[in-house]
């Protein structure tokens, strides 16, 4: 079965920042669902040295179309000079979920 649904991970500094995000995305169906997962520990480089934060998790439930609007909206309320946004297919779904998704974004 192929779908349309990706979903996004992106990470925040903390739970306001993630909040601000996800509540955007969904009030403007630019994401049918986002999950905010706390608790998370980060090592990533930046600017020449190696990091360790703690992050909140934001999986970003929208159609694949909705990729560049969603990066947009989150580059321009996240705190991050460059965000994580990679998208992930989701190559199989419950018909009632993926049609869910499906009402609940715009195309």
């Amino acid at each position: 079965m192929s779908t349309d649904a990706i979903a996004i991970l992106c990470t925040a500094p903390d739970a306001a920042s993630a909040e601000r995000v996800a509540s955007a995305l969904v009030d403007e169906k630019l994401a049918a669902c986002v999950n905010l997962v706390p608790g998370l520990t980060s090592y990533f480089r930046w600017e020449g040295k190696v990091q360790r934060e703690a992050e909140v998790l934001l999986i970003i439930k929208t159609r694949r179309t909705s990729f560049d609007a969603v990066a947009a909206r989150v580059k321009a309320l996240h705190p991050y000079t460059v965000p994580e946004l990679i998208a992930l297919p989701i190559d199989a779904g419950t018909p009632d979920y993926l049609a869910w998704l499906t009402e609940n974004t715009t195309p």
